[in-house]
């Protein structure tokens, strides 16, 4: 079995680490670069990083911050936020980025994820899926999660796999940053449907959650933020406890 990584989240705002519930009430947690400089040495698998406004401000993502990080960490990360052509693809990927994630883009324009895959290889394009429970279906949101697209979450999963996404993010918006757990059924449901790793998101708050949902909830991969950028826990008492649970993982 391949084992699971453990993926600290940072999500940007205005060059600073934020982090909210159910995406509002943003607060400061950090530089991003020194973030994920620590983060690197303390044994993360990898790193995301999320312009969370780019998109709503009409902004393209930082290329700088791409680089920047290139040069402060040692692992493979991703940069998302703000992407709506190709070229802003292939910028990032220059800059450092391993991989790139689109939301709302993937969404307005399908065709993106095509291009992207068809450029750069499947790996280098993950698609972040943002989705709220609705009656008896979870809708996919866009625009740092303010904008309801009609989507089914599990639908669309299936068909930006079709398209040409290596990797899907699928954010829980209800559960984010309550520290409650993941959304277990929405990601079982996904990583079911898919035949490309599905990284969780949105609810961790400890190991446990974390553990759950890389075996019930068959995820590939966990994000996290809030647990790791408070010190609640370290991605070293993360990863003990997993392998302690028979859960792989790289130590």
């Amino acid at each position: 079995m391949l084992a699971k990584r453990i993926i600290p989240c940072l999500d940007v705002k205005n060059g600073r680490v934020v982090k909210g519930r159910s995406f509002v009430n943003l607060q400061d947690a950090g530089d991003p670069v020194q973030a994920g400089k620590l983060y690197s040495e303390a044994g993360a698998d990898e790193l995301v990083f999320l312009d969370i406004t780019a998109t709503l401000d009409a902004r393209q993502t930082v290329r700088e911050l791409a680089a920047a990080v290139g040069r402060a960490v040692f692992i493979p990360y991703t940069i998302g936020g703000g992407i709506r052509e190709l070229d802003d693809i292939k910028a990032l990927l220059q800059a450092g980025a391993e991989k790139i994630s689109i939301n709302s883009a993937a969404v307005t324009n399908k065709d993106l994820i095509r291009q992207g895959a068809e450029a750069f290889g499947n790996q280098a394009v993950v698609v972040a899926i943002d989705a709220k429970k609705s009656g008896d279906h979870w809708e996919v949101y866009i625009n740092a999660g303010t904008k309801p697209t009609g989507l089914d979450a599990i639908a669309w999963a299936q068909e930006v796999e079709r398209i040409g996404a290596g990797e899907i993010l699928l954010t829980s918006i209800d559960a984010d940053g309550h520290k409650s757990g993941y959304d277990m059924t929405l990601t079982a449901k996904v990583a079911d449907a898919v035949g490309i790793p599905v990284i969780a998101s949105g609810g961790a708050g400890g190991p446990e959650d974390i553990c759950r949902v890389l075996t019930e909830g068959k995820a590939d991969a966990a994000l996290a933020a809030s647990i790791f950028h408070y010190g609640q826990y370290s991605i070293a008492q993360v990863k003990e406890y997993l392998h302690q649970h028979g859960v792989p993982v790289r130590v």
